[in-house]
C-alpha cells in the first residue's frame, strides 16, 4: 500500500488502468479533452502490476480499474468519475487540484 501511496503523490490525477480496458480509455480520454495530463500507470504493462491492483482491490475497488485519484486522493472508478462530471463537480475539483486552467 505504501507503494501505492507514493505513486498517488506523483501528480495532481493518477489513474491506475489496464491497457485493454474499453472504461479505462474512456476516463483517460475524458481527461485529456479536459487538458488533463494525468499519471497513468497501466497495470498489465508493469513488472509489478498484479501486486499494485491487489492493493487497489483492498481500497474495496471492485472492478480493479479504472482508478482515478485526485490530489492524492481516492475519487473512484468510471462511475464516480462520471458522476462528477455530470453534476459538475469534476472540473472544479481539478481546478483546485492545478491539474486544469481555466
Amino acid at each position: 500500500m505504501d507503494r501505492v501511496n507514493r505513486m498517488v503523490s506523483e501528480r495532481p490525477v493518477v489513474i491506475f488502468s489496464k491497457s485493454t480496458c474499453c472504461m479505462c480509455h474512456t476516463v483517460k480520454m475524458l481527461f485529456r479533452e479536459f487538458g488533463v495530463n494525468p499519471m497513468v500507470h497501466e497495470l498489465d504493462e508493469m513488472p509489478r502490476g498484479r501486486e499494485i491492483e491487489q492493493a487497489l482491490s483492498r481500497l474495496g475497488r471492485s472492478p480493479t480499474v479504472p482508478v482515478v485519484f485526485i490530489s492524492g486522493e481516492l475519487v473512484g472508478g468510471t462511475n464516480e468519475v462520471m458522476s462528477l462530471h455530470l453534476n459538475r463537480s469534476l472540473i472544479p475539483r481539478l481546478i483546485q487540484a492545478g491539474a486544469m486552467w481555466v
